[in-house]
């Protein structure tokens, strides 16, 4: 038998288990999805009180308010930039809640979509800065007047913001799970010292693992997209959304090396179970998939830069959220690909053939 035969034969027979296993299948594909229908239903319901705030040129507005109030001053933190393309450029990347300018007697705030939350705390906070000074100037027509401006497309709907961060916490709950307990599994019940034994080299069976492993990641892309795109939610896929599909193949060889890593260290099922688990919650939490870690404590975001997680929703939400170009993926792309190559090297150097 060729080696492309064994390959085919063995993907062929790892599929066929893993479209059988009830279990795999509900909690691969329709759990993720349970969650993706709950929160495009109940999006937007949190809180969020500090802000960052880039003004554009001068805002004498923005600037005398904060002189005489300190609460405000503990509120916002307002960083000034001389052009508007650098200043709008920061909030289109999420890293400032907004970009304001002073245009005469009006306030003009460029927010974005990806927090309506956190766009909506800033065009309150600023409202209030603007009446303050109306009251101020009593007895006169109101002075100043506030006009805030969305810098995506008008189209642009929530769902396109935590779409990614869902997706990627199920490409790497099945990742790490799929491959700790079928490295573990293969082990302990001998199915290793017979493939050992078999005319297929062994690169050939682990290859058709990653084979099946990625085309059961495109499936989930594909759903989590098909059913985003339904007219209640409304996800509009513009720009290089394609990059998705890259960012996620390197996204599923992260995930699998860390869990090939688990599964050759783990002696038995029930350890490997625990030790993913203790890896899978904190990277979901910290890697940004349940909550954006823009409103996190400093040291959450500092530790969130170690889990591979955050890496590949940063990357899908710039190319399918911000409408960012293909380039804004590659850095993501290279941290996921290296955690690849460096788990798949340190599993191969603590891989066992048998459980003895």
């Amino acid at each position: 038998m060729s080696t492309w035969q064994s390959f085919r034969s063995l993907a062929r027979a790892m599929f066929l288990g893993f479209r059988r296993d009830r279990g795999a299948l509900f909690f691969t594909v329709l759990f993720p999805l349970m969650f993706l229908v709950v929160f495009g239903g109940v999006f937007g319901h949190q809180t969020s009180s500090k802000v960052d705030i880039v003004e554009i040129g001068a805002a004498p507005l923005i600037d005398g308010a904060l002189a005489h109030d300190a609460d405000l001053r503990k509120t916002m933190k307002v960083t000034r930039y001389a052009t508007s393309a650098a200043a709008l450029r920061k909030v289109e990347k999420g890293d400032a809640s907004a970009a304001v300018e002073q245009r005469d007697g009006t306030l003009v705030v460029h927010y974005s979509a990806a927090d309506q939350v956190k766009a909506g705390t800033v065009r309150g906070l600023l409202g209030a800065v603007v009446q303050a000074a109306n009251q101020e100037a009593s007895g006169k027509p109101p002075t100043y007047r506030m006009s805030d401006v969305q810098v995506e497309d008008d189209s642009l709907k929530a769902i396109q913001f935590f779409t990614p961060s869902l997706l990627g916490w199920a490409l790497a709950s099945a990742g790490v799970f799929g491959a700790s307990q079928t490295l573990v599994t293969w082990r302990t019940k001998g199915m290793l010292r017979r493939l050992r034994l078999s005319p297929a080299p062994i690169a050939t069976v682990f290859g058709a693992r990653v084979a099946v492993s990625l085309a059961v990641a495109m499936v989930q892309l594909g759903l989590f997209l098909a059913v985003a795109q339904l007219p209640v939610f409304g996800l509009k896929l513009v720009g290089a959304w394609w990059m998705a599909i890259p960012t996620v193949v390197a996204g599923v060889l992260a995930f699998l090396g860390i869990g090939m890593l688990i599964g050759a260290w783990a002696k038995t099922q029930e350890t490997a179970q625990s030790v993913t688990q203790l890896v899978v919650l904190p990277m979901a939490f910290l890697g940004g998939s349940f909550f954006p870690l823009d409103d996190a404590p400093v040291w959450m975001r500092t530790l969130s830069y170690v889990f591979p997680l955050r890496y590949l929703n940063e990357a899908m939400l710039n190319v399918m959220g911000r409408g960012l170009g293909p380039g804004s993926a590659l850095p993501q792309i290279g941290v996921l690909l290296g955690v690849a190559v460096v788990t798949a090297f340190i599993a191969s150097r603590l891989f066992r053939w048998d459980a003895s």
